[in-house]
């Protein structure tokens, strides 16, 4: 099966991911739970799969994504995530899973 995105130049694909980066940074009101009920990944996916493509240590590719140390962010803008957030990221999941 040929999927476009494989034929996307590196330096353009690359450019996005910086976007996206940054805007995740921007937003931080964008709640990690939030990011996994509605889409199924969040700022932690995206790191594992900087540290799984790049070898980086987890610690270095969740400051990459985070623009600072993890801890720091989540002292900073991490709420407590509700029942109702939990059970939404639950069943997104699960998705993910069958995909």
């Amino acid at each position: 099966m040929n999927d476009p995105i494989d034929s996307l130049d590196d330096a353009v694909a690359a450019a996005a991911f910086r976007r996206l980066v940054r805007h995740l940074r921007h937003r931080t009101d964008a709640q990690n739970i939030d990011l996994m009920g509605l889409a199924g990944f969040c700022r932690n996916c995206l790191s594992d799969w900087i540290e799984e493509a790049g070898g980086l240590p987890k610690d270095v590719a969740r400051e990459t994504i985070y623009g600072m140390p993890q801890a720091e962010w989540k002292a900073r803008y991490q709420t407590e995530a509700t029942p109702e957030q939990l059970e939404r990221m639950k069943n997104s999941v699960a998705r993910n899973l069958s995909a």
